[in-house]
């Protein structure tokens, strides 16, 4: 199959060399003819959630009818919400999509087969898609290496990804500007690296995904600030009962979820 990508950074620059070693042709679609897009049986839009939904509308007409189109923003609500009138209208099939990898660094240089290598892809398809177009899709990003697959809504997608991604990186964020990080060196071990491991984001990309889902982030980041706040008020108490219950009570949860 030919497989179209528009976007070469991480993401796509590791897709382009998974498929590729699938054995399959793989287009650069940044500067392509329409020729070159009516060619892929399968595009990947890996740009920023809001350049997704008008690339794709551009080059509605250039698609393959039998092409599936999909995308890797981080954020499905505003790309799916966008594209919805079109996806209905048009004899190509487009998907949602979201692959759940990457890496500190961000850039086609650090780009990798491997990538996706045992990691999840989300799928949020319009209600009625064609459960033979999901099966296909997930054949095909089985070969790039993707070894889970979800199918869910966009909304639950958002919901989940602000909790699981969005809200980790705010946190290792915050956490690394303490007056005291210039001084960990010879104080500190796996806590601190596991802390600020993706305190190195770019700044223009996250905060592109942190404002397209501003609603479902703020909700789990005041839950948050709020637990947080039990945990000051029993230290300033010195409240010893009340710090075991929340520590007890975190380790719970921690064993329920595994």
């Amino acid at each position: 199959m030919t497989i179209g990508i528009r976007g070469m950074g991480l993401i796509g620059g590791s897709f382009e060399k998974a498929f590729a070693r699938a054995g399959h042709r793989v287009v650069n679609l940044k500067e392509a003819s329409a020729a070159d897009i009516r060619s892929c049986g399968l595009v990947i839009v890996c740009l920023p959630p809001l350049m997704v939904a008008p690339w794709i509308e551009a080059h509605a007409a250039e698609f393959a009818d039998d092409a599936i189109v999909t995308d890797a923003a981080g954020v499905k609500g505003v790309v799916c919400a966008a594209l919805a009138d079109l996806a209905r209208k048009v004899p190509w099939t487009y998907v949602g999509g979201h692959p759940m990898a990457g890496k500190e660094r961000s850039g086609y240089e650090n780009a990798t087969a491997d990538l996706f290598k045992g990691a999840s892809m989300i799928f949020t398809p319009y209600a009625g898609a064609d459960p033979a177009v999901l099966e296909r899709l997930k054949a095909l990003f089985a070969e790039a290496g993707f070894g889970r697959f979800v199918v869910t809504d966009p909304k639950h997608h958002d919901e989940m990804i602000a909790y699981t991604s969005q809200l980790a990186h705010v946190v290792s964020s915050a956490y690394v500007r303490d007056e005291l990080s210039a001084q960990h060196l010879g104080f500190s071990a796996g806590s601190y690296q596991d802390m600020t491991r993706v305190a190195t984001v770019n700044p223009e990309i996250w905060t592109d995904l942190f404002l397209s889902n501003r609603g479902a982030l703020e909700a789990v980041l005041t839950r948050l600030i709020d637990r947080l706040s039990g945990y000051r008020d029993a230290l300033h108490a010195a409240d010893a009962e009340k710090l075991r219950a929340l520590l007890a009570e975190g380790r719970a949860a921690k064993e329920r979820v595994h």
